[in-house]
């Protein structure tokens, strides 16, 4: 009883905060966000995460190299809160508030042959945005969710996504929503799959040079459908501002043997993931430990 009132309250407060955030509008509320997350994120015990994955993952950075990075990181992280509050709002446009895409031949591509292809990201700048983009684009494209630990809090960010994706199907991660994708593929849909958080179920691939479990998910159906597999992600170029860089589909392999087929395209993402963090570092979400415990020993 007492967890459902905390619950309760931690939901109320969400619900606040966000409803502030989007009567201040995508960039204020970018910027508001950013600004508090930035004051407070690298004061907290998890910070201590996010440097521990630096000296990993980069370890050429230097103490206060990492230190401006876990601050980006914070910044980026809060400008996504701001923009979630404002997600609806933000539309294709050549200037302001909005998004721009590079690379869009390949998404016309999938539009016009009607699909399967799976697309696949990882929590770079506003990664909230890439189903609003790819529905907006013409893709029939659903993806994969982390339902968050408070179900109350969990309906409040849904009703956000779907306001800016009204009738995109959202896949829980699991069992059930994986069914649920692959008959959404069968169909001809487009899935997309943000394939860069710690997955214990999953496999042992390199990710920065280290073995990290990893989801296969994004490979297992690319190579079971024989479908396309595009690479995408996020570049923030200012509050509210993003561009989507979507780059050629990766090759598939066709050994024959499935599990390697699988770990060799798995490895292949992790090596996409890992170029577009090199480039922009404070753009990724370096808060969950992606490595074994104990590395961080």
């Amino acid at each position: 009883m007492m967890r459902a009132v905390v619950q309760r309250l931690e939901a109320g407060l969400v619900r606040l905060v966000l409803a502030g955030l989007r009567a201040l509008g995508p960039v204020a509320a970018s910027d508001a966000a950013a600004a508090v997350a930035r004051g407070i994120g690298p004061l907290l015990p998890v910070s201590r995460v996010a440097d521990a994955n630096l000296r990993l993952a980069l370890p050429e950075l230097d103490a206060p190299a990492r230190a401006r990075v876990v601050r980006g990181v914070w910044d980026n992280l809060g400008r996504t809160i701001g923009e979630l509050a404002n997600l609806d709002r933000l539309r294709r446009s050549a200037e302001g508030p909005g998004w721009e895409i590079a690379g869009e031949a390949p998404v016309q591509a999938i539009v016009a042959a009607g699909g399967p292809a799976v697309i696949v990201s990882g929590h770079l700048a506003n990664w909230e945005l890439l189903t609003p983009v790819g529905a907006q684009c013409g893709l029939r494209v659903g993806g994969f969710y982390r339902a968050a630990g408070n179900p109350y809090v969990d309906r409040i960010i849904g009703a956000y996504r779907s306001r800016a994706m009204p009738g995109v199907p959202l896949f829980a991660k699991g069992a059930a929503g994986g069914r649920a994708a692959f008959a959404h593929l069968k169909s001809g849909g487009v899935l997309g799959i943000l394939a860069d958080q710690k997955l214990n179920d999953g496999i042992a691939a390199t990710l920065f040079g280290h073995r990290a479990m990893t989801a296969q998910a994004a490979a297992t159906f690319a190579l079971r459908f024989r479908c396309p597999l595009l690479p995408a992600y996020v570049v923030r170029l200012g509050p509210a501002r993003l561009r989507i860089v979507v780059e050629p589909p990766l090759t598939l392999p066709d050994s024959g043997d499935r599990d390697a087929d699988i770990l060799a395209l798995t490895e292949a993402i992790n090596r996409r993931l890992e170029s577009w963090v090199r480039e922009r570092p404070e753009s990724w979400l370096w808060l969950h430990r992606r490595w074994p415990k104990e590395m961080y020993e």
